[in-house]
Formats: C-alpha cells, sequence, structure tokens
C-alpha cells in the first residue's frame, strides 16, 4: 500500500549534492521517501512525505528540508496528544 497525502504541497526538498550516502534518511522515514541508490539516498515520491521532520533532523549534512508542524499530519499528531479528533482544516 503507498500512502500518499495532497499532491504537490510537501515542503520537502532534498539537495542530493550535499548528501553523503549516511543513509539516515532511509532509516527514520515512516513512510519510505528515500531510498538508497549507490551512494547517496534517492527521494522516491514527495506526495508520500508526512511532514515529521524526521529526515531533516538527521541528516547531519543539511541536504533535507522540510517544515515539520504543516499540513494533515500535523493535524493528526496534535488530535493524538488533544485527545480530540482535528480535521486537515482545523
Amino acid at each position: 500500500m503507498s500512502l500518499h497525502y495532497l499532491k504537490n504541497v510537501a515542503t520537502l526538498r532534498y539537495d542530493p549534492d550535499k548528501c553523503t550516502g549516511c543513509k539516515m534518511c532511509t532509516v527514520v522515514c515512516p513512510h519510505a521517501v528515500f531510498v538508497m541508490d549507490g551512494s547517496r539516498a534517492e527521494l522516491t515520491d514527495r506526495d508520500r512525505c508526512m511532514e515529521c521532520g524526521a529526515c531533516m533532523r538527521n541528516c547531519a549534512y543539511e541536504a533535507i528540508t522540510v517544515r515539520p508542524g504543516v499540513g494533515c499530519a500535523y493535524a493528526i499528531i496534535i488530535s493524538q496528544f488533544r485527545g480530540k479528533e482535528l480535521g486537515c482544516g482545523d
């Protein structure tokens, strides 16, 4: 099953020239947005990104940027903490 969020709205940006092949993004991404392609990571499908920020936080070489805390994923996570249902428009 391939999860997709909204088309062409993810804030995820990846600079393969800064990638050193440490593989951390492939380890921490919950939706396998990154895979290894030889000695560098490859961005497979930006639309699968839930903007959690795990890849950016674990990239010591600043090859990845994303604005965590925006979008539907943020609303879902916050709803769990607040104990009430929130939708993407809340």
